[in-house]
């Protein structure tokens, strides 16, 4: 089954064809249906007129719904036209009807065409504006690593002699959290404009929940040994269809956004619950929450903070949230943030337990 559907995806002409098929059929029958129950065949017609109207809206281009309504008065003239089973285009009627069906189908095809090409012209245009606010949101946050780490290897092989080995060491590791730094936002950055631009098709894997939790756990007190994070999962041995390197990346780019963004923090959780068919992943902090205003766009990639750091801190927060969503939707999931009562924010998330799309794999 896997094999029609992703052949179907490719194959439109094939695909257009189905449909078309499947109509008349579906017209074809209905129409035997109620001239056989009720002996009206004035109404057939019509049926075939909208069948036409379906074909022209559910396929490319003019060919299938110009088709339709020729079939479709060829079905008429020979099935449900006396003499019966025998063409006759001498009947008003008839005629009537084929040219009903041939100005709704180009007219219908027509207007679906514009549609689409309105429709392809405004994607275009959006993924032209993501990508001027993706370049324009990451200037400021690529040049401050960068700079920092030309001025620290500047000053190292300039006056190396006279530095201590304890500033050597102080600027060295100061260029490697650099480095981690741009490694982190390049690996954001291609996220978001693989998946965003289909290049990259997600193949799901049953992955063993508690696995996921402690990679991403031992990875992040790696990098925040002084940061405690309360855990609360479910007992049970639980499996999710994922792709795992990706719901990593989600999982510690929430993580990494309360360290460095969730001011007066002081209590980090991350809780997984198994709600219906979905497994729910939750990330809160008692920081100072994010403003409501900031709510609607967060997880935009044009979606800049209010105010950028001014003491040339770097400032991913709206890539990594963008790579989040990004990630969840190509999952089939949803993500969502809130601000706690108490103070602070929740991040959601959410992954569908058993995987619908298991058979395409």
């Amino acid at each position: 089954m896997g094999w029609l559907i992703r052949f179907l995806r490719t194959a439109r002409p094939v695909r257009d064809l189905l449909v078309t098929v499947l109509i008349l059929g579906v017209s074809f029958g209905i129409s035997l249906a109620v001239s056989g129950a009720f002996s009206i065949h004035a109404l057939v017609p019509t049926f075939f007129v909208l069948a036409a109207f379906l074909i022209s809206l559910l396929t490319d281009g003019y060919v299938y719904g110009i088709l339709s309504a020729l079939v479709g008065t060829i079905a008429v003239n020979y099935a449900f036209t006396f003499p019966y089973f025998a063409l006759n285009f001498t009947i008003q009627e008839n005629l009537v009807s084929a040219v009903v069906m041939l100005t709704v189908s180009v007219i219908t095809c027509a207007l679906t065409t514009k549609l689409k090409r309105m429709e392809a012209q405004r994607q275009e245009a959006e993924v032209e504006r993501m990508r001027a606010n993706l370049l324009r949101a990451v200037s400021h946050d690529l040049r401050t690593p960068l700079t920092t780490i030309y001025g620290s290897s500047s000053a190292i092989l300039e006056n190396g002699d006279t530095l201590t080995g304890e500033q050597k060491t102080t600027m060295l590791r100061g260029i490697q959290e650099d480095a981690e730094w741009l490694i982190r936002m390049v690996e954001n950055l291609l996220s978001i404009t693989r998946i965003g631009d289909g290049q990259v098709q997600i193949i799901k894997t049953p992955t063993v929940l508690e696995e996921l939790i402690d990679t991403v756990l031992v990875k992040f007190r790696k990098r925040y040994p002084g940061q405690e994070v309360a855990l609360e999962m479910p007992e049970d041995f639980v499996m999710v269809p994922m792709d795992a390197i990706l719901i990593e990346q989600v999982i510690t780019n929430l993580l990494e956004n309360a360290v460095e963004h969730a001011e007066g923090m002081t209590w980090l959780s991350l809780r997984v619950a198994l709600e219906g068919n979905q497994a729910v992943f939750e990330v809160a902090n008692d920081g100072k929450g994010i403003p409501e205003d900031r709510m609607a766009t967060l997880f935009t990639v044009g979606g800049e903070p209010a105010v950028r750091p001014s003491d040339g801190r770097k400032s991913n927060t709206g890539i990594g949230l963008s790579v989040c969503d990004t990630i969840i939707r190509a999952h089939g999931g949803t993500i969502s943030a809130r601000r706690r009562p108490g103070g602070g924010t929740v991040f959601r998330f959410t992954l569908n337990l058993e995987d619908a799309g298991n058979d395409e794999q």
